[in-house]
């Protein structure tokens, strides 16, 4: 289900977007309400593809963000088929099963909380991205209960696998007091977004406690934009500018 299509997606992938003249190609994955991308507008000038499975927060994130491309499709298979299309990808993929929280609620057998296999469509994309895409690349995940298989830079709550430096500061705000224990609200008012209306079958607290902070995602995005700017700069410099 397409809810939008404004993004030209050819098979031939385009040279990095001229800063300044040629919109930025983002790819937005498991973006939910899109916490990460809610500052990215005073970055860069972007075309923003997101890719959410469920169709209740697609159309949040629409109404969020109606300039956005807005796909209802499974990330992880929409990254295999069109990653080439885009100059900047960010996946954020479920957390759940790597968590903390989670592991500790099946070793104190509480009910419902069976231990469960570790997804490893996290390491999937990471792998993939590090190996087969051209561009600039974050994902992101929270610290699990064991130790990574592939290292990462730790950042707060947050470890992220990126194909650039990231700085030591991610100018990340203070979390709200027992944000993840006290519901939804809280995390609304962090994240400015209302819930309300949300019809679909995950939990609202859930939702809300699993975006990332746009302070966070507005730094991360600046500084790969900052490692792009400089990469099309060299390239004019030392071939002329072909545009």
């Amino acid at each position: 289900m397409i809810i939008n299509t404004n993004v030209d997606t050819t098979t031939e992938a385009l040279p990095f977007a001229k800063p300044m003249l040629q919109a930025v190609r983002v790819l937005n994955l498991y973006a939910c309400l899109g916490g990460n991308r809610y500052k990215w507008d005073e970055v860069a000038n972007i075309e923003v593809t997101a890719i959410e499975l469920d169709p209740e927060l697609a159309r949040m994130y629409k109404e969020r963000f109606p300039n956005d491309t807005v796909i209802v499709a499974d990330a992880h298979e929409y990254l295999l088929n069109n990653y080439m299309n885009f100059d900047f990808i960010w996946s954020s993929p479920p957390c759940p099963s790597h968590s903390r929280i989670r592991f500790g609620q099946a070793n104190s057998e509480r009910e419902n909380y069976n231990p469960i296999y570790p997804d490893m469509t996290l390491y999937q994309e990471i792998i993939f991205l590090d190996n087969y895409y051209k561009g600039k690349y974050v994902v992101e995940n929270v610290i699990p209960f064991y130790e990574p298989l592939i290292p990462a830079k730790k950042r707060g709550r947050h470890l992220y696998w990126c194909n650039f430096n990231l700085p030591n500061e991610l100018n990340g705000r203070p979390q709200p007091k027992g944000f993840i224990e006290t519901g939804s609200k809280p995390n609304e008012i962090f994240h400015e977004i209302d819930l309300s209306s949300y019809k679909g079958e995950q939990r609202k607290d859930k939702i809300a406690c699993n975006l990332v902070d746009y302070e966070v995602g507005k730094t991360i995005f600046a500084t790969a934009m900052g490692v792009i700017l400089k990469s099309n700069v060299k390239q004019n410099s030392l071939f002329g500018d072909g545009w």
